[in-house]
């Protein structure tokens, strides 16, 4: 009788250890920039942007930030972690003032796989669009402007 409590107590305790080592794994999942590429190599159009979105979710990614004006991407995880991809390209010079209809043309545009990326950002600096925020968990793409005032917010379609 003892032999047995003893046991069961010993695979109840492996049991609550697998599986405390399972939620802490994925608590602490950990990204590098390295898989974010190989993620965005994937996207060739706004079209394929929700499958970034949730590939970059499985990863650990739960927000970022795109500064239009370098490239420069800022990725956030779970407790504070953070990762940059740096700047990829020259910078450009963001507008003072929003051209809203233009924008809404241009990501609509985008968003159908009628522009490329380049195509995309340039539009956005002419537009008047300093960054944009996307949150992965909402499925939410916020654009803001030079004055940190929010242009547009919209949600990725799953």
């Amino acid at each position: 009788m003892i032999i047995m409590d003893i046991y069961f107590n010993l695979v109840k305790t492996s049991i609550n250890f697998n599986n405390d080592k399972k939620r802490s794994s994925k608590l602490s999942l950990m990204f590098t920039i390295e898989q974010i590429r190989e993620a965005h190599s994937k996207v060739k159009s706004g079209a394929e942007f929700p499958k970034y979105i949730k590939e970059i979710k499985e990863l650990g990614v739960t927000h970022y930030e795109a500064f239009v004006l370098d490239g420069h991407i800022d990725y956030y995880g779970i407790n504070d972690y953070k990762v940059i991809a740096p700047s990829s390209y020259q910078a450009l010079i963001i507008d003072e003032l929003v051209n809203e209809e233009k924008f809404h043309a241009g990501l609509k545009q985008h968003q159908q796989g009628k522009t490329n990326y380049g195509t995309f950002i340039n539009m956005c600096a002419d537009c008047g669009i300093e960054k944009w925020l996307v949150d992965v968990n909402e499925l939410k793409c916020t654009y803001f402007n030079k004055t940190g005032s929010i242009v547009l917010e919209e949600q990725i379609p799953e």
